[in-house]
Protein backbone atom coordinates (compact mmCIF):
# COMPACT_ATOMS: atom_id res chain seq x y z
CA UNK A 1 0.00 0.00 0.00
CA UNK A 2 2.82 2.53 0.95
CA UNK A 3 4.05 2.06 -2.82
CA UNK A 4 1.02 2.60 -4.34
CA UNK A 5 0.74 6.31 -1.98
CA UNK A 6 3.93 7.21 -3.00
CA UNK A 7 3.27 6.71 -6.81
CA UNK A 8 -0.17 8.71 -6.37
CA UNK A 9 1.43 11.56 -4.40
CA UNK A 10 4.18 11.62 -7.31
CA UNK A 11 2.05 11.85 -10.03
CA UNK A 12 -0.01 14.46 -7.93
CA UNK A 13 2.45 16.57 -6.94
CA UNK A 14 3.97 16.61 -10.04
CA UNK A 15 0.14 17.36 -11.85
CA UNK A 16 -0.30 20.24 -9.53
CA UNK A 17 3.37 21.76 -10.28
CA UNK A 18 3.00 21.55 -13.97
CA UNK A 19 -0.41 23.21 -14.16
CA UNK A 20 1.21 26.35 -13.48
CA UNK A 21 3.43 26.73 -15.90
CA UNK A 22 1.05 25.28 -18.42
CA UNK A 23 -1.50 27.94 -17.62
CA UNK A 24 1.11 30.57 -18.77
CA UNK A 25 1.84 27.97 -21.70
CA UNK A 26 -1.59 28.32 -23.04
CA UNK A 27 -2.09 31.70 -22.43
CA UNK A 28 1.12 32.59 -24.40
CA UNK A 29 0.05 30.10 -27.50
CA UNK A 30 -3.36 31.39 -27.82
CA UNK A 31 -4.87 28.66 -26.58
CA UNK A 32 -8.00 30.85 -25.37
CA UNK A 33 -10.40 30.34 -27.46
CA UNK A 34 -14.19 32.18 -27.81
CA UNK A 35 -16.58 31.62 -25.27
CA UNK A 36 -19.21 29.45 -27.34
CA UNK A 37 -22.86 29.47 -27.23
CA UNK A 38 -23.02 26.39 -25.00
CA UNK A 39 -19.83 27.34 -22.34
CA UNK A 40 -21.13 28.51 -19.29
CA UNK A 41 -17.91 30.42 -18.09
CA UNK A 42 -17.87 34.07 -18.74
CA UNK A 43 -14.45 34.75 -19.31
CA UNK A 44 -11.76 33.28 -21.92
CA UNK A 45 -9.71 30.68 -19.55
CA UNK A 46 -6.87 28.53 -21.19
CA UNK A 47 -7.01 24.77 -21.83
CA UNK A 48 -4.01 22.72 -22.31
CA UNK A 49 -4.43 21.19 -19.01
CA UNK A 50 -3.89 17.96 -20.38
CA UNK A 51 -0.09 18.62 -20.96
CA UNK A 52 -0.12 18.72 -16.90
CA UNK A 53 -1.89 15.15 -16.25
CA UNK A 54 0.05 13.76 -18.82
CA UNK A 55 3.33 14.72 -17.22
CA UNK A 56 2.06 13.00 -13.57
CA UNK A 57 1.06 9.85 -15.44
CA UNK A 58 4.84 9.75 -16.57
CA UNK A 59 6.29 10.38 -13.09
CA UNK A 60 4.17 8.17 -11.40
CA UNK A 61 4.57 5.10 -14.22
CA UNK A 62 8.68 6.39 -13.99
CA UNK A 63 8.55 6.34 -9.86
CA UNK A 64 6.54 3.15 -10.26
CA UNK A 65 9.14 1.21 -11.92
CA UNK A 66 11.77 2.11 -9.58
CA UNK A 67 10.05 0.20 -6.38
CA UNK A 68 10.71 -2.87 -5.42
CA UNK A 69 7.36 -4.58 -5.18
CA UNK A 70 5.16 -2.06 -7.97
CA UNK A 71 8.10 -2.33 -9.92
CA UNK A 72 7.42 -5.83 -10.75
CA UNK A 73 4.77 -5.28 -12.83
CA UNK A 74 6.68 -3.89 -15.88
CA UNK A 75 8.91 -6.91 -15.88
CA UNK A 76 6.06 -9.44 -15.86
CA UNK A 77 3.89 -7.71 -17.79
CA UNK A 78 3.57 -5.32 -21.25
CA UNK A 79 0.96 -3.23 -19.87
CA UNK A 80 2.55 -0.03 -18.72
CA UNK A 81 4.08 0.28 -21.76
CA UNK A 82 1.10 -0.17 -23.75
CA UNK A 83 -0.88 2.43 -21.74
CA UNK A 84 2.09 4.84 -22.25
CA UNK A 85 1.82 4.46 -25.62
CA UNK A 86 -2.09 4.95 -26.14
CA UNK A 87 -2.24 7.57 -23.91
CA UNK A 88 0.98 9.46 -25.66
CA UNK A 89 -1.06 9.53 -29.19
CA UNK A 90 -4.39 10.34 -27.05
CA UNK A 91 -3.06 13.67 -25.58
CA UNK A 92 -1.01 14.09 -28.51
CA UNK A 93 -4.41 14.33 -30.64
CA UNK A 94 -5.64 16.44 -27.56
CA UNK A 95 -3.14 18.91 -27.96
CA UNK A 96 -3.90 19.64 -31.61
CA UNK A 97 -7.42 19.77 -30.87
CA UNK A 98 -7.27 22.25 -27.71
CA UNK A 99 -4.91 24.70 -29.54
CA UNK A 100 -6.26 24.37 -33.67
CA UNK A 101 -9.07 22.33 -33.41
CA UNK A 102 -9.93 18.81 -35.05
CA UNK A 103 -12.83 17.36 -36.85
CA UNK A 104 -15.15 15.12 -34.20
CA UNK A 105 -14.53 12.24 -37.61
CA UNK A 106 -10.91 12.37 -37.19
CA UNK A 107 -10.67 12.48 -33.38
CA UNK A 108 -12.75 8.92 -33.28
CA UNK A 109 -10.41 7.87 -35.31
CA UNK A 110 -7.28 8.75 -33.37
CA UNK A 111 -8.96 7.52 -30.21
CA UNK A 112 -9.66 3.97 -32.15
CA UNK A 113 -6.09 3.94 -33.30
CA UNK A 114 -4.82 4.40 -29.65
CA UNK A 115 -7.32 1.53 -28.43
CA UNK A 116 -5.29 -0.36 -31.06
CA UNK A 117 -2.20 0.57 -30.07
CA UNK A 118 -2.50 -0.90 -26.57
CA UNK A 119 -4.35 -3.93 -28.22
CA UNK A 120 -1.22 -4.58 -30.04
CA UNK A 121 0.58 -4.98 -27.21
CA UNK A 122 -1.49 -6.61 -24.82
CA UNK A 123 -3.55 -4.80 -23.03
CA UNK A 124 -6.98 -6.11 -24.27
CA UNK A 125 -9.65 -8.38 -22.88
CA UNK A 126 -8.78 -11.73 -23.35
CA UNK A 127 -12.14 -13.32 -21.47
CA UNK A 128 -15.14 -12.60 -19.86
CA UNK A 129 -16.85 -13.88 -16.64
CA UNK A 130 -20.50 -14.68 -17.80
CA UNK A 131 -22.69 -15.62 -14.41
CA UNK A 132 -24.00 -19.36 -14.48
CA UNK A 133 -21.26 -20.34 -17.56
CA UNK A 134 -17.89 -18.80 -16.44
CA UNK A 135 -14.93 -17.22 -17.88
CA UNK A 136 -15.95 -17.43 -21.80
CA UNK A 137 -12.68 -16.87 -23.83
CA UNK A 138 -13.06 -14.40 -26.86
CA UNK A 139 -11.29 -15.19 -30.23
CA UNK A 140 -8.61 -12.24 -30.90
CA UNK A 141 -11.22 -10.51 -33.28
CA UNK A 142 -13.85 -10.11 -30.38
CA UNK A 143 -11.48 -8.96 -27.66
CA UNK A 144 -10.12 -6.31 -30.07
CA UNK A 145 -13.83 -5.22 -30.54
CA UNK A 146 -14.94 -5.28 -27.00
CA UNK A 147 -11.14 -3.47 -26.11
CA UNK A 148 -11.42 -0.43 -28.57
CA UNK A 149 -15.06 -0.32 -28.21
CA UNK A 150 -14.85 0.16 -24.67
CA UNK A 151 -11.96 2.53 -24.51
CA UNK A 152 -14.18 4.45 -26.79
CA UNK A 153 -16.87 5.15 -25.41
CA UNK A 154 -15.09 5.38 -22.13
CA UNK A 155 -13.03 8.56 -23.09
CA UNK A 156 -16.00 9.90 -25.07
CA UNK A 157 -18.26 9.64 -21.72
CA UNK A 158 -15.69 11.42 -20.06
CA UNK A 159 -15.26 14.18 -22.83
CA UNK A 160 -18.91 14.97 -22.34
CA UNK A 161 -19.18 15.53 -18.74
CA UNK A 162 -16.05 17.81 -19.14
CA UNK A 163 -18.68 20.80 -18.80
CA UNK A 164 -18.22 22.63 -15.34
CA UNK A 165 -15.19 23.66 -13.55
CA UNK A 166 -13.44 20.44 -12.07
CA UNK A 167 -16.79 18.24 -12.74
CA UNK A 168 -14.45 15.55 -15.25
CA UNK A 169 -12.14 15.37 -12.65
CA UNK A 170 -13.39 14.78 -9.47
CA UNK A 171 -16.01 12.40 -11.07
CA UNK A 172 -13.01 10.48 -12.45
CA UNK A 173 -11.55 10.62 -8.95
CA UNK A 174 -13.86 9.63 -7.57
CA UNK A 175 -14.50 6.49 -9.75
CA UNK A 176 -10.25 5.79 -9.63
CA UNK A 177 -10.59 5.58 -5.73
CA UNK A 178 -13.71 3.18 -5.86
CA UNK A 179 -11.91 0.85 -8.65
CA UNK A 180 -8.23 1.02 -6.54
CA UNK A 181 -10.33 -0.73 -3.23
CA UNK A 182 -11.29 -3.30 -5.38
CA UNK A 183 -8.24 -4.05 -7.73
CA UNK A 184 -6.74 -3.95 -4.47
CA UNK A 185 -8.64 -5.88 -3.02
CA UNK A 186 -8.28 -8.42 -5.71
CA UNK A 187 -4.76 -8.09 -5.76
CA UNK A 188 -4.00 -8.75 -1.62
CA UNK A 189 -7.45 -10.41 -0.77
CA UNK A 190 -7.03 -13.31 -3.54
CA UNK A 191 -3.33 -12.82 -3.70
CA UNK A 192 -4.43 -12.35 -8.12
CA UNK A 193 -0.97 -11.09 -9.46
CA UNK A 194 -3.00 -9.96 -12.72
CA UNK A 195 -4.79 -7.44 -10.60
CA UNK A 196 -1.89 -5.01 -10.01
CA UNK A 197 -1.42 -3.27 -12.96
CA UNK A 198 -4.62 -2.37 -12.86
CA UNK A 199 -4.52 -1.07 -9.12
CA UNK A 200 -1.07 0.68 -10.24
CA UNK A 201 -3.35 2.41 -13.18
CA UNK A 202 -6.02 3.19 -10.64
CA UNK A 203 -3.57 4.96 -8.01
CA UNK A 204 -1.42 7.19 -10.86
CA UNK A 205 -5.03 8.35 -12.15
CA UNK A 206 -6.19 9.40 -8.76
CA UNK A 207 -3.43 11.43 -8.18
CA UNK A 208 -3.40 13.06 -12.35
CA UNK A 209 -7.16 14.06 -10.95
CA UNK A 210 -6.27 15.20 -7.00
CA UNK A 211 -2.97 17.48 -8.64
CA UNK A 212 -5.36 19.16 -10.96
CA UNK A 213 -8.20 19.96 -9.02
CA UNK A 214 -7.06 22.97 -6.99
CA UNK A 215 -6.44 24.83 -10.22
CA UNK A 216 -9.68 23.44 -12.23
CA UNK A 217 -12.41 23.66 -9.37
CA UNK A 218 -14.66 26.74 -9.50
CA UNK A 219 -13.82 29.35 -10.43
CA UNK A 220 -11.31 27.60 -12.76
CA UNK A 221 -7.82 29.06 -13.94
CA UNK A 222 -7.42 26.25 -16.51
CA UNK A 223 -8.92 24.06 -18.62
CA UNK A 224 -7.68 20.34 -19.04
CA UNK A 225 -9.44 20.45 -22.54
CA UNK A 226 -9.80 17.52 -24.59
CA UNK A 227 -6.24 16.75 -24.20
CA UNK A 228 -6.95 15.92 -20.94
CA UNK A 229 -10.40 14.51 -20.53
CA UNK A 230 -9.76 11.41 -23.36
CA UNK A 231 -6.72 10.95 -21.49
CA UNK A 232 -7.86 10.32 -17.81
CA UNK A 233 -10.61 8.53 -19.43
CA UNK A 234 -8.27 6.05 -21.38
CA UNK A 235 -6.40 5.30 -17.99
CA UNK A 236 -9.34 4.59 -16.60
CA UNK A 237 -10.46 2.66 -19.23
CA UNK A 238 -7.22 0.47 -19.12
CA UNK A 239 -7.66 -0.23 -15.81
CA UNK A 240 -11.20 -1.53 -16.26
CA UNK A 241 -9.26 -3.79 -19.35
CA UNK A 242 -6.22 -4.79 -17.29
CA UNK A 243 -8.92 -6.28 -14.61
CA UNK A 244 -11.53 -8.05 -16.14
CA UNK A 245 -9.31 -9.00 -19.65
CA UNK A 246 -6.37 -10.02 -17.23
CA UNK A 247 -7.71 -11.54 -14.07
CA UNK A 248 -8.05 -15.43 -14.19
CA UNK A 249 -11.42 -16.67 -12.51
CA UNK A 250 -9.88 -19.58 -11.94
CA UNK A 251 -7.30 -18.21 -9.99
CA UNK A 252 -9.79 -16.78 -7.19
CA UNK A 253 -11.90 -20.08 -7.86
CA UNK A 254 -8.98 -21.65 -5.45
CA UNK A 255 -10.21 -19.05 -2.90
CA UNK A 256 -13.61 -18.84 -3.18
CA UNK A 257 -14.07 -22.70 -3.82
CA UNK A 258 -17.00 -22.78 -6.84
CA UNK A 259 -17.31 -21.00 -9.62
CA UNK A 260 -21.21 -19.50 -8.70
CA UNK A 261 -19.27 -17.75 -6.72
CA UNK A 262 -16.17 -16.45 -8.13
CA UNK A 263 -18.52 -15.36 -11.35
CA UNK A 264 -20.43 -13.29 -8.25
CA UNK A 265 -16.99 -11.65 -6.74
CA UNK A 266 -16.26 -10.72 -10.38
CA UNK A 267 -19.39 -8.93 -10.75
CA UNK A 268 -17.82 -5.74 -10.29
CA UNK A 269 -15.75 -6.29 -13.16
CA UNK A 270 -17.94 -7.75 -16.14
CA UNK A 271 -20.72 -5.02 -15.07
CA UNK A 272 -18.38 -1.89 -16.45
CA UNK A 273 -18.34 -3.74 -19.58
CA UNK A 274 -21.77 -4.52 -19.61
CA UNK A 275 -22.96 -1.05 -18.53
CA UNK A 276 -20.02 -0.34 -20.03
CA UNK A 277 -18.86 1.15 -16.83
CA UNK A 278 -20.97 1.20 -13.70
CA UNK A 279 -17.67 2.78 -12.35
CA UNK A 280 -18.61 6.33 -14.48
CA UNK A 281 -22.33 5.66 -14.81
CA UNK A 282 -23.45 9.53 -15.15
CA UNK A 283 -20.63 10.15 -17.80
CA UNK A 284 -22.01 7.25 -19.80
CA UNK A 285 -25.78 7.57 -19.12
CA UNK A 286 -24.78 11.32 -20.30
CA UNK A 287 -23.55 9.95 -23.27
CA UNK A 288 -26.12 7.76 -24.48
CA UNK A 289 -28.86 10.60 -24.17
CA UNK A 290 -26.71 12.83 -25.91
CA UNK A 291 -26.26 10.85 -28.86
CA UNK A 292 -30.48 9.91 -28.64
CA UNK A 293 -31.02 13.77 -28.10
CA UNK A 294 -29.00 14.56 -31.24
CA UNK A 295 -30.19 11.65 -33.21
CA UNK A 296 -33.55 12.50 -33.03
CA UNK A 297 -33.51 16.36 -33.64
CA UNK A 298 -31.82 15.29 -36.70
CA UNK A 299 -27.93 16.15 -35.39
CA UNK A 300 -24.82 14.91 -35.58
CA UNK A 301 -24.16 12.84 -32.73
CA UNK A 302 -20.51 14.59 -32.33
CA UNK A 303 -22.13 18.08 -32.50
CA UNK A 304 -22.16 20.32 -29.27
CA UNK A 305 -25.21 21.42 -27.59
CA UNK A 306 -26.34 22.65 -23.93
CA UNK A 307 -28.39 19.63 -22.93
CA UNK A 308 -25.94 17.70 -20.97
CA UNK A 309 -26.65 16.40 -17.45
CA UNK A 310 -25.22 19.50 -15.78
CA UNK A 311 -26.63 21.80 -18.25
CA UNK A 312 -29.55 20.59 -16.78
CA UNK A 313 -28.66 21.11 -13.50
CA UNK A 314 -28.19 24.60 -13.90
CA UNK A 315 -31.31 25.68 -15.65
CA UNK A 316 -33.56 23.93 -12.88
CA UNK A 317 -31.90 26.96 -10.40
CA UNK A 318 -28.65 25.13 -8.86
CA UNK A 319 -25.47 27.23 -8.85
CA UNK A 320 -22.71 25.91 -10.46
CA UNK A 321 -20.53 24.60 -7.20
CA UNK A 322 -23.78 22.66 -6.68
CA UNK A 323 -24.46 20.97 -9.80
CA UNK A 324 -20.90 20.11 -9.46
CA UNK A 325 -21.37 18.12 -5.49
CA UNK A 326 -24.80 17.20 -6.87
CA UNK A 327 -22.82 15.14 -9.96
CA UNK A 328 -20.14 14.27 -7.22
CA UNK A 329 -22.52 12.28 -4.73
CA UNK A 330 -24.19 10.38 -7.45
CA UNK A 331 -21.13 8.98 -8.50
CA UNK A 332 -19.82 7.94 -5.46
CA UNK A 333 -22.83 6.55 -4.33
CA UNK A 334 -22.80 4.13 -7.60
CA UNK A 335 -19.02 3.55 -7.25
CA UNK A 336 -18.94 3.01 -3.96
CA UNK A 337 -22.39 1.30 -3.51
CA UNK A 338 -21.16 -1.43 -6.51
CA UNK A 339 -17.99 -2.34 -4.62
CA UNK A 340 -19.52 -2.04 -1.35
CA UNK A 341 -22.01 -4.80 -2.67
CA UNK A 342 -19.02 -6.92 -3.67
CA UNK A 343 -17.80 -6.97 -0.77
CA UNK A 344 -20.48 -7.97 1.40
CA UNK A 345 -23.29 -9.01 -0.65
CA UNK A 346 -25.01 -10.17 1.72
CA UNK A 347 -25.60 -7.70 4.13
CA UNK A 348 -29.02 -5.77 3.73
CA UNK A 349 -27.28 -2.90 5.22
CA UNK A 350 -25.55 -1.63 1.99
CA UNK A 351 -28.89 -1.90 0.31
CA UNK A 352 -30.54 -0.19 2.64
CA UNK A 353 -27.90 3.02 2.76
CA UNK A 354 -27.87 2.92 -0.87
CA UNK A 355 -31.87 3.40 -0.83
CA UNK A 356 -31.43 6.14 1.67
CA UNK A 357 -28.57 7.72 -0.13
CA UNK A 358 -30.87 8.06 -3.17
CA UNK A 359 -33.71 9.43 -1.24
CA UNK A 360 -31.63 12.54 0.24
CA UNK A 361 -29.98 12.61 -3.63
CA UNK A 362 -33.06 13.01 -5.19
CA UNK A 363 -34.26 15.64 -2.31
CA UNK A 364 -31.53 17.91 -2.62
CA UNK A 365 -31.78 17.59 -6.80
CA UNK A 366 -35.76 18.64 -6.74
CA UNK A 367 -34.45 21.94 -4.00
CA UNK A 368 -32.67 23.87 -6.35
CA UNK A 369 -33.22 26.65 -4.81
CA UNK A 370 -32.92 25.80 -1.23
CA UNK A 371 -29.95 27.96 0.50
CA UNK A 372 -28.83 26.23 4.30
CA UNK A 373 -28.42 29.06 6.53
CA UNK A 374 -26.77 28.65 10.36
CA UNK A 375 -28.36 29.45 13.43
CA UNK A 376 -27.18 33.04 15.07
CA UNK A 377 -25.15 31.10 17.79
CA UNK A 378 -22.81 29.35 15.05
CA UNK A 379 -22.26 32.56 12.77
CA UNK A 380 -19.26 33.10 13.65
CA UNK A 381 -18.26 29.70 12.81
CA UNK A 382 -19.23 29.35 9.03
CA UNK A 383 -18.55 30.53 5.98
CA UNK A 384 -20.05 33.95 4.91
CA UNK A 385 -22.47 32.72 2.47
CA UNK A 386 -24.46 30.35 5.15
CA UNK A 387 -24.77 33.38 7.64
CA UNK A 388 -28.33 35.79 7.61
CA UNK A 389 -27.94 38.38 6.46
CA UNK A 390 -28.93 41.08 8.31
CA UNK A 391 -31.80 43.48 6.72
CA UNK A 392 -32.12 47.32 7.71
CA UNK A 393 -35.41 48.87 8.40
CA UNK A 394 -35.62 50.79 5.24
CA UNK A 395 -34.80 47.84 3.21
CA UNK A 396 -37.16 46.19 5.27
CA UNK A 397 -39.97 48.63 4.06
CA UNK A 398 -38.90 48.88 0.87
CA UNK A 399 -38.89 45.04 0.05
CA UNK A 400 -41.91 44.00 2.79
CA UNK A 401 -39.99 41.77 4.59
CA UNK A 402 -39.17 41.46 8.37
CA UNK A 403 -36.20 44.12 9.58
CA UNK A 404 -33.62 42.86 11.81
CA UNK A 405 -34.29 44.58 15.19
CA UNK A 406 -31.01 44.25 16.73
CA UNK A 407 -29.73 47.39 18.13
CA UNK A 408 -26.60 47.33 15.45
CA UNK A 409 -28.84 46.84 12.37
CA UNK A 410 -31.35 49.73 13.51
CA UNK A 411 -27.77 52.11 13.43
CA UNK A 412 -28.28 52.62 17.15
CA UNK A 413 -24.80 53.15 18.06
CA UNK A 414 -23.14 56.24 18.38
CA UNK A 415 -21.88 58.13 15.21
CA UNK A 416 -23.09 55.46 13.22
CA UNK A 417 -26.33 55.82 13.93
CA UNK A 418 -26.56 60.06 13.03
CA UNK A 419 -24.79 58.97 9.97
CA UNK A 420 -27.59 56.59 8.99
CA UNK A 421 -30.77 58.57 9.44
CA UNK A 422 -29.14 61.52 7.81
CA UNK A 423 -29.17 58.80 4.94
CA UNK A 424 -32.79 57.63 5.20
CA UNK A 425 -34.47 60.10 2.93
CA UNK A 426 -31.47 59.80 0.11
CA UNK A 427 -32.25 55.95 -0.05
CA UNK A 428 -35.92 56.31 -0.37
CA UNK A 429 -35.49 59.04 -3.28
CA UNK A 430 -32.79 56.85 -4.78
CA UNK A 431 -34.95 53.47 -4.60
CA UNK A 432 -38.06 55.56 -5.87
CA UNK A 433 -36.28 57.05 -9.02
CA UNK A 434 -36.30 53.26 -9.86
Amino acid sequence: MREYLLTLCVAAAVTYLLTGPVRKFAIAAGAMPEIRARDVHREPTPRLGGIALFGGLCAGLLVASRLMNVGDVFTLSNEPRALLSGAGLIWLLGVLDDKWGVDALIKLGGQMIAAGVMVWQGLTILWLPVPGIGAVALSPVQSTLLTVALVVITINAVNFVDGLDGLAAGMVCISGIAFFMYAYRLWFGYGVEQAAPGTLFSAILIGMCVGFLPHNIHPARIFMGDSGSMLIGLVMAASAISITGQVDPDVITNTTGSVRSTVHEMVPVYIPLLLPLTLIAIPAADLVLAIVRRTWNGQSPFAADRGHLHHRLLEIGHSHSRAVLIMYFWSALIAFGTVAYSARSSSMWILLAVVLLSAVGLVVLLLPRFKPRAPRWAQSFVPPRYRRRKVSPVDAQLDGSQPDQTPEALGLHGATAVGERSSLPERRSVSSSR
